[in-house]
């Protein structure tokens, strides 16, 4: 769910208004350093999430607009000044050999970027395909998956992507099997949601794939899903991972998973530039996906073939390896704990009003940035973008509203590593203050 047209135009009109101070937070920086972040030797992740200092250094590593305070990171992700500046050169460079590029060098590069990618994730290269993103990579491995018979099923959740669960929608008439939808209960929590999927899969022998969200882009929440899929792999049920958005946030592996098929995205928190993701296809179940189109490029045994997305900028693939230098240079668990202290810290200051309801739980485990809230009763589509709009027009916060949850719509809130302390606890003054203001 995106912002309404009335809501777009009222952001636009306040940004080209002059501002209102912003005192809870500090100036922008007036530079930018391009080299990637070092972490300092002898530092736990949870300790080294709570140093300000440090984190202004990493914030130094971004161009962001010091007009508002974007808690909106989870559409894509900023790229920091090393991949920014390897991204504009890769395009003149694209720009200048042409076609030469592309018929002679790329594939190789190309390569290379699978490889790095299948050792971040302990996988093999074979394993990997680049895609254009999540999106691409979710529609490539749901059309193409051929073990359905008619009268088959398959499932998905109240809090999958939309992309994704349109697709799912296409198997009725595609493969001729009927669509099932569930709902993640709420308040969720780890077993909450265990006990969920079991009585879902139970009620629905039928169902033979199951669409599950590793980090939903709807209110943030981490499943359990290794745990999830292996209880699925027993019913002989076979799970398409969406993780999208936990790849760059959580500190993970392919492994952790248990899943046979999964998506990532790479310019959502690995920060690479727009259309860049890729798909995973464990060894032995190739041939459980139909080559995108019947493509002839690659071989049927080359999981290239699942994908084919005709001629398009490579520049943001090449870009790639910058992007996880810079993810490297931190880490994946320090990536993590200061994403989790940023939720904490603005969660811990309104989840004790009575008429605040954050849709994600309290275990570490469930939870990375993205974290949705509710205000009591306001559950409305209108509800809830008129909330994002007095957040930016009151205090230059810019959230967004969100959709699909069983119980209502939410506001998404994103913070991302170049956010501080300071503006998240900005947020946390201006929802006491809403919430003071709509208190039944």
């Amino acid at each position: 769910m995106t912002l309404s047209r009335r809501a777009m135009v009222a952001g636009l009109g306040a940004l080209a208004a002059p501002l209102a101070p912003l005192a809870s937070r500090p100036p922008a920086p007036r530079s930018v350093t391009p080299e990637p972040p070092a972490v300092p030797a002898g530092r736990a992740p949870d300790q080294l999430a709570r140093d300000e200092s440090f984190w202004g250094t990493v914030t130094r590593k971004y161009r962001v607009s010091p007009d508002f305070v974007n808690l909106e990171n989870g559409y894509y992700g900023i790229m920091p000044e090393p991949v920014r500046l390897a991204y504009h050169r890769n395009v003149d460079h694209l720009n200048e050999l042409n076609s030469h590029l592309l018929r002679t060098t790329y594939k190789a590069q190309a390569d290379a970027v699978r490889q790095r990618i299948a050792t971040l994730l302990g996988v093999s290269t074979e394993e990997i395909a680049l895609t254009r993103g999540g999106t691409e990579a979710l529609q490539n491995l749901i059309a193409g998956y051929n073990r359905l018979r008619r009268g088959d099923a398959v499932m998905y959740s109240d809090l999958d992507y939309h992309s994704a669960r349109y697709a799912m929608n296409w198997l009725r008439d595609r493969r001729g099997v009927s669509v099932e939808r569930m709902v993640v209960p709420e308040p969720a929590t780890r077993q909450a949601a265990l006990d969920a999927y079991a009585r879902a899969l139970r009620d629905h022998p039928r169902v033979k794939l199951l669409l599950l969200s590793h980090m939903n882009n709807r209110t943030g929440l981490v499943l359990p899903v290794g745990e999830i899929a292996t209880m699925a792999r027993e019913k002989g049920v076979d799970v398409i991972v969406d993780a999208a958005h936990s790849w760059g946030q959580l500190d993970f592996t392919v492994d952790d998973l248990k899943a046979d098929f999964a998506v990532f995205s790479l310019h959502k928190w690995m920060g690479a530039p727009l259309g860049s993701g890729f798909l995973y296809i464990r060894a032995g179940r190739l041939a459980d996906i139909d080559p995108a189109y019947a493509d002839e490029t690659y071989p049927d045994g080359d999981i290239r073939s699942r994908v084919h997305s005709g001629t398009v900028d490579v520049a943001p693939i090449l870009t790639v390896g910058t992007a996880l230098d810079f993810h490297d240079a931190l880490g994946s668990a320090f990536r993590q704990a200061r994403l989790r202290f940023l939720r904490d810290r603005w969660v811990h200051q309104v989840i004790d009003l009575p008429n605040v309801e954050i849709l994600t739980p309290e275990e570490p485990a469930m939870y990375g940035a993205i974290t949705a809230f509710r205000i009591t009763g306001r559950t409305s589509e209108a509800d809830n973008v008129a909330i994002a709009e007095e957040l930016f027009d009151r205090h230059r916060i810019f959230t967004v509203a969100r959709n699909g949850p069983a119980r209502g719509d939410c506001v998404r809130v994103t913070p991302a590593l170049f956010t501080s302390r300071d503006e998240v606890d900005l947020l946390a003054t201006a929802l006491r203050g809403l919430a003071s203001r709509t208190r039944g």
